[in-house]
């Protein structure tokens, strides 16, 4: 992908892996590196940053509608544990071009009933290395993307690190996505 656009006016960006933001000034190169997920991975002569879907049309020339739809299509349907996972798969790790699930990072999920008869969601998941700053980022994504579903009154994502994340997790597809198999 790796195609260069050069930045309209200041925006705010994650720093990956490190997860800090920053602002990047206008007139700053980027080149595409990951358009995944509904944010934009970049790289600058100041290295990589993540940017979210609503600084992206500060790339010019990017076209913004590559970035397909903000939220997953079972938002609009009823709730279902499937509709959680798909919502799940809409996340991705802005350096891998595979979604947490296929990743093999979401070790659990929970779903309890509420007593005004909503949902509770609860997520367990891990990052592929211990200290990336990315995971707070990655969990928020995850958690908001859940939390647009219907009838979901609370949504929760963990980090754990139990089991330790190993590459035989990634799932067929993913293995497939990666070029592994």
């Amino acid at each position: 992908m790796a195609s260069e656009y050069v930045l309209t006016r200041d925006i705010t960006a994650t720093v990956i892996p490190a997860g800090d933001t920053v602002a990047l000034p206008a007139g700053t190169a980027a080149h595409v590196m990951q358009t995944l997920g509904g944010s934009v991975t970049i790289r600058t002569d100041g290295g990589l940053f993540r940017i979210p879907r609503e600084s992206a049309d500060a790339l010019d020339g990017f076209d913004t509608s590559t970035l397909g739809v903000a939220q997953p299509a079972a938002a609009t349907g009823d709730f279902s544990e499937e509709a959680v996972w798909s919502a799940m798969k809409t996340c991705f790790d802005p350096e891998i071009p595979v979604n947490i699930v296929d990743l093999g990072l979401v070790y659990d999920l929970s779903i309890e009933k509420t007593p005004t008869g909503g949902h509770a969601v609860e997520v367990k998941m891990t990052l592929t290395a211990p200290g990336c700053g990315m995971g707070p980022v990655i969990a928020e994504d995850a958690r908001q993307k859940i939390a647009t579903l219907p009838t979901v009154e609370s949504a929760k994502v963990h980090i754990v690190w139990e089991p330790t994340w190993t590459p035989q997790m990634i799932s067929p597809e993913g293995r497939k996505a990666l070029g592994l198999e």
